[in-house]
């Protein structure tokens, strides 16, 4: 069965968002944080509750058109717009499996720039992956969002946005996020931060950080500052090799940072913080897949606290590694097992709109003729 395509159109009110952002300088009023518009208020002679009222119409009930801020006087609504806007997300494209629910997007800024994001349903809740840049330039062999490099990083407010969008668009509570879309979080590393503070904040949607996952290539010094953020999110290890000599083939910030180091940084981690860690790999077939890498793998997690997600690389046209066939996977995964190590396979969500990460906003920009410069 063919997945269902959708082209998304976009609110009346957002010809005049653009509009406004165009013809002026404005600030993004969903950066100011509530301490900050209070102050706002204060300097224009209106009450401090009114920032409240004001930042629980951005944060919880997800307007993007100060109109829709029914309880605000117009006089103060008409200020507002003189000197800010709403952050928004233009979905310019939607794919929506007919197998799960799962819905890809494509996102367009207001700078003309295209992000990903994906909303997948699960029996636990609902989990969204969002992307932390425009593109990427970590280099991964297996990953499309690498391919044209880093176009710019997202700030903390366009990472809300991506959440806040696909919880108006549904309808239905986001309970997990996952900074698993385009681009590495840790070369983001103060808008990240900023952004897992603000979204798990009782002042916004207030998503548990145990159920926010932030996953990393191996960016050693970010990782080793982040435990000393004494967050309580999941750190997901994009480690993809058992050796240096596999790792450096497949990911080329393995030259940069040794995979001795790198374990080094994930026990560090986990004495800061105490919250075990996931260890991603992908398999691709003739690469990184055989018997004695599984033994190797598992000798490398000895101890490590945390567990393995084998993920069977999604092919991309860009580049010649194949996905192995499932009985090499789940034979990856008993070896693991009888060596101590818990390990899980990946269960695939949206299989009838299945397209590598990054490949779906390769695919609209060539569709569209746009450029990513």
């Amino acid at each position: 069965m063919e997945a269902k395509e959708i082209i998304k159109i976009e609110e009346k009110n957002s010809d005049k968002i653009t509009d406004r952002i165009e013809k002026s300088k404005l600030d993004d009023i969903c950066a100011y944080s509530l301490d900050e518009l209070k102050e706002v208020m204060s300097s224009i002679g209106e009450k401090s509750f009114r920032a409240k009222q004001i930042y629980e119409w951005l944060h919880k009930r997800l307007c993007t058109d100060f109109d829709e801020m029914n309880n605000i006087p117009k006089g103060l609504r008409d200020r507002l717009k003189e000197s800010f806007y709403i952050t928004f997300m233009k979905p310019v494209e939607v794919l929506v499996s007919n197998i799960d629910g799962t819905r890809k997007y494509i996102y367009e800024l207001r700078d003309g720039n295209v992000i990903e994001a994906v909303l997948m349903r699960y029996h636990h809740g609902n989990s969204v992956c969002i992307s932390s840049q425009v593109g990427c330039r970590m280099g991964c062999r297996f990953c499309a969002s690498t391919i044209d490099g880093c176009v710019r990083n997202l700030t903390a407010e366009e990472m809300l946005a991506e959440v806040y969008r696909i919880e108006k668009d549904t309808g239905e509570r986001v309970s997990n996020v996952v900074m698993m879309g385009s681009g590495e979080p840790l070369d983001n590393y103060e808008e990240s931060i900023r952004f897992i503070k603000r979204i798990s904040s009782e002042e916004g949607l207030n998503i548990s950080q145990r159920n926010i996952t932030l996953s990393t290539c191996g960016i050693i010094p970010r990782i080793r500052e982040l435990a000393e953020e004494k967050l309580q999110i999941t750190l997901a290890i994009s480690l993809h090799a058992p050796n240096q000599h596999v790792r450096e083939e497949i990911m080329p910030i393995a030259k940069a940072y040794h995979l001795k180091e790198l374990m080094d940084a994930c026990r560090f981690y986990y004495r800061k913080t105490g919250r075990r860690m996931t260890y991603e790999y992908s398999v691709v077939k003739g690469i990184n897949d055989n018997a004695d890498e599984a033994r190797q793998l598992s000798r490398l997690l000895s101890g490590m606290h945390g567990h393995v997600n084998l993920i069977p690389v999604n092919p991309i046209k860009e580049r010649e590694y194949e996905s192995p066939d499932r009985k090499s996977v789940e034979e990856f995964r008993k070896i693991l097992e009888e060596n101590g190590v818990n390990a899980t396979i990946r269960r695939e969500m949206g299989r009838d709109i299945n397209s590598a990460c990054g490949q779906l906003r390769r695919r609209y920009i060539a569709n569209a003729g746009s450029s990513i410069d």
